[in-house]
Order: C-alpha cells, then structure tokens, then sequence
C-alpha cells in the first residue's frame, strides 16, 4: 500500500509557492496593467483592455524619449555582448597555459563583482572626469575650446557595463575550457590542421552552445543595469534609468508599458539564445551519429 506525503512536503510546497507569488506576482501585475484601457488607472480594477499606453509609448506623447533610449540600449546590449564573447574566449585560451601573473590578473578581473556597483560607477567617472580636466588645461587650444568630455554611453559607459557582465563571462569560458578533451586538439594537428582551423573546426563547435550563453549573460547583464549606468553614462540615458526616472514623474500605466517591453525583450534574448543552444546541441547529436553510422 502507498504512503502518503508527510505533513512537511505540503507546508514546503505552501511555501514554494508563496515564493513564486512573491517572486513573479509584481511582473504578472505589471504585465496586465499595462493593457489598461485608455482611461485606466495604476491600480486594478482594468478599465478595458487595449494596446493604448504602448501607442502612446512609442508615439513620443510621453516625457522622455523611449524611442532613442530604448535603441541606445540595444546598441550598448549588443556591443557589451560582442566584446564579452570574444574576450571570454581569447582569456579562456590563454588561461590554459600557466604564465607570470595569472592568478593575479584572475583575482583583479573577478574583483569588480565583490565591488558595489555604485562604488564602480562613482570610481569610472571619476576617472573620466579628471581626464576631461588634463584635457581641458593641457591640450591645444583647437581642442580645449571644443572638447567637452569623453563620457558617453560607449566611452565611460561601456566600460562599466563590461565591469559587470565581462567577469561573468571569464568564469563561464574558465570552466569549459577546463574540461575541455585536449586531445581533440591533438587529433586535428596529427591531421595537418593549422592552429586557426583546429580553432575553427573542433574548439569553436564544442564551446559554442556555452557562448551562446556567454552572449546571453552580456546582452541581459548590460540591458537591465542601473547602479553602474547611474554615474558613468554621460549626458544621454539607457532605458532602465529613463524607467527609473518615470517612477517620480509619470501617474499612467505607460510606466507599465514600457516595463512590459524592456522585460518582453529580455525574454525574446533569452529564448533566442536557448533556441540557438538547442538547435546546436541537435546538429552535433545528428552529425554524431552519422559518424557513427559511417564508422559502422
């Protein structure tokens, strides 16, 4: 005869649930009221169901430009993700030889996670700001007398996200690479292959399904910063700031909209990123196994 569950699996699972309300009950809400009718609230209950507050959204009708942040963003998302990715691989190549300093650059890399985020972005423009003043006392005059300052969004503010997103990368890379079969590499020399060819043909299809990963950890780290964008951006803001910014000012569910479509993308990110992972993971299996076939 089957025994019933102890009375402990069902307060846990009370529990787990709770914890899922807590965790995704805002954005479940966020997400219904941003559908509000023309003439809805903040609040429940909905006054209709429309695509209203997005139209107006996207016209321009609204404070800020979310038109320019939101394509200022995608812009810094992927180019934080591009250099994350190929800087993950270069360091986890490198990393799989032993050379002097290694475990000091390691520790200097990983630091900036341990660092507050408000502390990096004070420190980062900081920086730029002394910059701006060497440049405004000691260059020419044809350049002090029109140089304002070097931060900008992909100046001081790429560097600020690739503080964040960089590190998180290197440790993705350091663990693959670290149980990666050398002797792939040794099978493709034995066969007369360059160094850019084993690269290309047995390295780069065997990591690949992890940099995808990589690119997806670039690309959300950077999308949905605040703290390290608050200080080192320049003059011109990213959505999640403007987002932030609207909280104070704006009493419409275009607030809600336009959290609906920074957290619609994130999502499109990721489900790119798994459906690229799974159709890789599929082609190496079906290749797999024709080898197999062939070898039969």
């Amino acid at each position: 005869m089957r025994e019933g569950r102890p009375a402990s699996f069902y307060w846990l699972a009370a529990f787990f649930c709770l914890f899922l309300l807590f965790l995704y009950g805002p954005m479940i809400a966020i997400f219904a009221l941003s559908f509000q009718g023309p003439t809805g609230g903040m609040t429940f209950p909905m006054n209709g169901i429309s695509l209203h507050w997005f139209g107006r959204l996207w016209s321009g009708g609204g404070i800020v430009d979310i038109k320019s942040a939101f394509w200022r963003s995608l812009q810094l998302g992927l180019t934080v993700m591009v250099i994350t990715m190929v800087f993950s691989v270069l360091a986890g190549l490198a990393f799989r030889k032993r050379f002097i300093g290694q475990n000091l650059l390691f520790y200097v890399t990983i630091a900036s996670l341990i660092v507050p985020s408000i502390v990096t972005s004070l420190g980062i423009a900081l920086q730029f700001r002394l910059f701006d003043e060497v440049v405004k006392a000691y260059a020419p005059g044809f350049i002090a007398d029109t140089y304002s300052t070097a931060m900008g969004i992909f100046t001081s503010g790429l560097g600020a996200h690739l503080t964040w997103a960089l590190p998180f990368g290197l440790l993705i890379m350091f663990a693959i690479f670290n149980r990666f079969d050398g002797r792939l590499e040794e099978a493709a020399r034995d066969q007369g292959a360059t160094p850019w060819q084993t690269f290309f043909h047995v390295i780069l299809p065997v990591i690949l399904p992890s940099l995808i990963g990589v690119g997806l950890f670039g690309f959300t780290l950077s999308w949905d910063e605040i703290a390290r964008s608050s200080q080192a951006i320049g003059e011109k803001n990213t959505l999640p700031l403007e987002l932030q910014a609207l909280t104070s000012t704006v009493t419409t569910p275009e607030i809600y909209a336009l959290g609906t479509v920074t957290t619609g993308v994130s999502f499109l990110v990721i489900g790119l990123a798994l459906a690229g992972i799974l159709f890789l993971r599929a082609r190496q299996a079906r290749h797999g196994s024709d080898a197999g076939k062939g070898l039969s």
